[in-house]
């Protein structure tokens, strides 16, 4: 007898279950980092106080005098009563047409997020990011004795996004921007264990890279006389979707303009400009793509004419086996360069796969090939291995996500690249109910979740997305489970839709 599915979760499961799995990979994070220490340890001075009756005038010339981002406002007893921010000054000051002689206590924030000199700067991190704040008060039976911004915590840890991005701005040879890499990575593992959303991370990690990318195309390519408006440079895969993790490999490609030359003759100056780009991002960490999905490769360096008629050439007549190595392809974002080129590409795309039935129908069959690992029970199908039972998260889960998303958003004409956003707009166009789409879109952030805390345990090595299940507690399996089933019901909605 087949057993029934799980329950499908509620949207509370699905989030208490990634902060479980979160936490236990910070709880067993090598020792104690600047994070775990006290608050207490950041006050250098008393914080700076006015009460609430004071003018906004005061409160504004004492702000610019001691050069400080927020004064406390405080009640006739001396306790916290409110706070006021620069970010106030536009909002509640200068758009609400305030005069500057009323009182602060009119204008001030509350009630105010607060915490304790003995609370922890991991505890302080979380509620900024939770609440949307930048300054927190530290209080002791209701009186301010100190307060922390939000530069002071990545102050202790020199890492925020903005040195990351003055890191790779200032980036100029490839030690410098292998130190920027190494950066990024580190800058995420401290957020993955501050417990942001894998989509914010992962959405976080690619802007990142593409900076660096960029920076490095800015620096490589002004040691050439190649014209910057001649090419664009595609970000393409993960990095095309925008959701790199931190093991990730290259797939990028590029459209160049042979302006009037010999188009093999140009070709061949692109490509030694793009081998070195490709050779520099290996350098950072960045692994050359063992498929040859480069755009230091000849077959990923071409013409928009000959990308035109190699997009028309896979939709018109590829084969499915054909059609699933080429896929990446269809994730194009313009990173470098000539941006234009590649919307209009990327419309003609659009525009002939929802007028290509045989296209969709050879993408589905290719993608079905791969089936999701589940039991004809119910169960979670794990390679065995003594006494593990191993399971390829991304090969298993993810990608599967990720391309029946790109089949829905192809067959729709969504022009979104990232697998979220697919999963939305197109399952809307699909007319899907809005439950089936939660729990793919769920299904594809808690699976990042076990990836992203896979690749941060130092012995993930040369298997960074695979998790033994045996290692996961009841409520990890069972939210493993109800993934692979939401895959398992888009894999059954695309087969009655493109194969019937």
């Amino acid at each position: 007898m087949q057993r029934d599915a799980d329950p499908t979760p509620t949207a509370d499961e699905w989030r208490a279950a990634q902060r479980q799995v979160q936490a236990e990979w910070a709880a067993h994070s090598a020792g104690p980092t600047p994070w775990d220490g006290p608050l207490g340890q950041l006050i250098q001075r008393a914080p700076v106080a006015l009460p609430g009756t004071a003018a906004l005038r005061e409160a504004l010339q004492t702000m610019s005098a001691q050069r400080i981002g927020s004064v406390l406002v405080l009640d006739d007893a001396g306790r916290l009563q409110g706070i006021f921010t620069r970010h106030d000054v536009l909002d509640r000051v200068v758009l609400a047409g305030r005069s500057l002689q009323e009182p602060l206590a009119a204008v001030m924030s509350q009630p105010v997020q607060t915490l304790t000199p003995d609370d922890t700067v991991y505890e302080a991190a979380a509620l900024m990011a939770r609440a949307r704040i930048r300054h927190v008060p530290l209080v002791r039976d209701g009186v301010p004795v100190g307060i922390v911004s939000e530069r002071d915590l990545f102050a202790l840890q020199r890492l925020s996004v903005r040195h990351v991005g003055e890191t790779i701005a200032a980036a100029s040879t490839l030690p410098q921007f292998q130190h920027a890499a190494a950066e990024i990575r580190a800058y995420a593992r401290h957020w993955m264990a501050q417990g942001v959303q894998p989509r914010t991370l992962t959405a976080l990690i690619a802007r990142l890279n593409d900076q660096l990318t960029q920076r490095l195309i800015d620096v490589t390519l002004a040691d050439t006389d190649l014209p910057a408006d001649a090419m664009a440079w595609l970000a393409l895969g993960s990095e095309g979707r925008g959701e790199q993790t931190l093991a990730t490999d290259q797939d990028n490609a590029l459209v160049f303009d042979p302006l009037g030359q010999d188009v093999e003759s140009a070709r061949a100056r692109w490509l030694a400009w793009a081998r070195r780009v490709n050779e520099w991002l290996d350098a950072c960490g960045y692994p050359l793509c063992k498929g040859g999905i480069m755009a230091g490769q000849a077959p990923c360096c071409l013409t928009v004419q000959e990308w035109a008629a190699r997009f028309a050439r896979w939709i018109d007549g590829g084969s499915p086996k054909e059609l699933l190595q080429a896929s990446v392809f269809f994730d194009l974002r313009a990173l470098a360069g000539r941006c234009d080129w590649v919307e209009a590409l990327r419309a003609d795309v659009l525009a002939r796969t929802q007028a290509a039935p045989r296209f969709l129908r050879q993408l589905t069959q290719a993608h079905l090939e791969h089936a999701v690992p589940l039991t004809w029970w119910g169960g979670i199908r794990a390679r065995r291995d003594g006494a593990h039972r191993w399971l390829d998260v991304k090969l298993q889960g993810t990608a599967l996500l990720v391309e029946g998303a790109r089949i829905l958003a192809l067959a729709h004409g969504v022009a979104a690249t990232g697998t979220r956003e697919r999963l939305q707009r197109a399952g809307a166009a699909a007319r899907v109910p809005q439950a089936e789409i939660e729990a793919w879109v769920a299904a594809f952030d808690y699976l990042q979740t076990l990836r992203l805390v896979r690749q941060l345990q130092p012995d993930a090595g040369s298997e960074p997305n695979r998790i033994d299940v045996t290692r996961l507690n009841a409520l990890e399996q069972r939210m493993l489970r109800a993934a692979l089933h939401a895959i398992r019901g888009l894999q059954q909605r695309l087969q009655l839709d493109y194969l019937r």
